[in-house]
């Protein structure tokens, strides 16, 4: 185990914070961690019944390629700094980013992105009974261009396993779908 000793805030920025920790280990020698502290985020599986899963197509300026991913997305963070419920984001994310909400709702896991030097956990949900949301939809954050994608789960998870989608929070959702369906 390694005790943080000092911590220096370097950037604040909308959603994400970055420092850098100085921390102590057992044998008294000290290093220090490059952190991105991120508030937690959603990701979910959306089967429909025809037994498609909804991806998002959508270009991603740090990969500087456009992915197929499933829909996912940020927890918002509170006024008093508290951080949204990720049962009540993931809703919101799905309605958002397809025009899609589910009735039936159920969270596989959680998972650490990137556990090495970002403090993200993002939870894992799989939605069905879904219905196309109605004029009242939320829609997506201004900046998003995103374009749906209706896909067989099993044409998904061969397209993972080919190397097509590449966003690990899509590869675990999809591979997590294959082994609930036994595929």
């Amino acid at each position: 185990m390694e005790r943080v000793v000092d911590s220096q805030v370097i950037h604040r920025g909308g959603y994400l914070t970055f420092r850098i920790d100085t921390v102590e280990r057992p044998d008294g020698s000290r290093a220090t961690r490059d952190v991105v502290v991120h508030p937690g985020a959603v990701a979910v599986v959306a089967v429909d019944a025809e037994d498609q899963v909804l991806l998002v197509r959508q270009y991603r300026s740090p990969s500087e390629h456009v992915l197929l991913e499933i829909p996912a997305g940020t927890l918002d963070r509170r006024e008093d700094g508290s951080v949204e419920d990720p049962d009540i984001a993931a809703p919101r994310e799905l309605e958002e980013e397809t025009g899609y909400r589910a009735a039936s709702w159920r969270l596989l896991g959680r998972f650490w992105t990137a556990p090495g030097f970002a403090t993200e956990l993002m939870y894992l949900y799989l939605a069905t009974d879904l219905s196309v949301a109605g004029n009242d939809r939320r829609m997506p954050e201004a900046d998003e261009r995103l374009h749906l994608v209706r896909m067989p789960w099993r044409d998904a998870v061969v397209a993972a396993e080919r190397g097509e989608i590449t966003d690990a929070k899509s590869i675990v959702g999809l591979f997590w779908l294959a082994r609930l369906r036994g595929g």
